[in-house]
């Protein structure tokens, strides 16, 4: 069985050297990489095509999230889970709309991280409960507009529309849903503007919502992994 690959992103030498060891030692996890901030990272991310990126928020120059999105539209294949110390609702979406698919606190790092690491190596969404929580409360305020827009005349979603959905909510970047549609990246860019004009929402992260909140994602089905 291949082990999952790993680069580890973080400006503090000790903090990186720590991951490295204890990543290091997991059997199904091999570290490929180390870069320390966030431009380093992204050419590295080029360089090797890992199966998951490791990523700091908080870095000189470069930051992380700058760094994921950058990850997500140069190497869609790499996963990118976040880790830091920022134990932020407002942290968490910003990670997942710039494209990553996981957050972990630097906390329970010798805990969670590995777990994480699979999780989102499996295409999962890898999430802790108290900030699941809030990103599912905040369901009531898309409902609302959603609610507002159908009144106002609003189309619903098409079968293609909720299927682009479904994926973008995933965290399936458009050149992936694109491979798996067959159509091309244009075309899901077009759905995509399309559907968040429909549904009046902004962000990835409130599609997830709006996408929970409609049924169209059980958790089991979504891959969402949480912490109890």
């Amino acid at each position: 069985m291949s082990k999952i690959r790993l680069l580890v992103v973080d400006d503090h030498p000790v903090v990186r050297a720590g991951l490295v060891t204890l990543l290091g030692a997991q059997n199904d996890m091999e570290v490929v990489g180390e870069a320390e901030d966030g431009a380093a990272g992204v050419l590295r991310a080029l360089e090797l095509r890992p199966d998951v990126v490791v990523m700091d928020i908080t870095m000189t120059g470069m930051d992380g999230l700058a760094a994921t999105r950058a990850i997500r539209k140069a190497t869609p294949k790499s996963k990118v889970l976040v880790m830091t110390v920022h134990e932020s609702v407002e942290y968490l979406r910003q990670t997942l709309d710039a494209g990553a698919t996981g957050y972990v606190l630097k906390k329970a790092a010798n805990t969670e991280l590995a777990v994480a690491i699979r999780a989102v190596h499996r295409g999962e969404i890898f999430l802790y409960p108290s900030f699941t929580r809030v990103l599912l409360g905040d369901m009531a305020q898309d409902r609302e507009r959603s609610t507002l827009s159908q009144r106002e005349g609003g189309e619903p979603l098409s079968q293609r529309e909720t299927q682009v959905l479904c994926l973008i909510a995933q965290g399936y970047t458009s050149r992936q849903i694109a491979d798996q549609l067959f159509l091309s990246t244009r075309t899901i860019e077009t759905y995509r503007a399309r559907i968040m004009e429909k549904l009046n929402l902004k962000s990835r992260v409130a599609l997830v919502r709006y996408a929970l909140q409609h049924g169209l994602l059980e958790q089991r089905d979504m891959g969402l992994e949480v912490i109890e």
